[in-house]
């Protein structure tokens, strides 16, 4: 058995678990959660509710957004 090991897979278990976690955080905030490319390979999850108003260089490095969940209307 050969298992080989990429910096693809590497890259797609970054992104799936910065995905897992903005997924998780959605279910409790009203922000949309945003997964954001900091380096190649590196991800991490923001609420959007941490800043007044998204800046530029963070808008450009954004590769998935998560709606938040949680409502007020019940």
């Amino acid at each position: 058995m050969q298992i080989i090991s990429t910096a693809a897979h590497a890259d797609a278990a970054a992104y799936l678990a910065a995905l897992a976690f903005a997924e998780r955080r959605a279910l409790h905030s009203f922000f949309d959660q945003h997964v954001i490319e900091e380096e190649p390979g590196r991800y991490i999850a923001i609420d959007e509710g941490d800043y007044d108003a998204l800046p530029m260089r963070l808008i450009d490095r954004v590769v998935y957004t998560v709606p938040g969940r949680m409502s007020d209307e019940f």
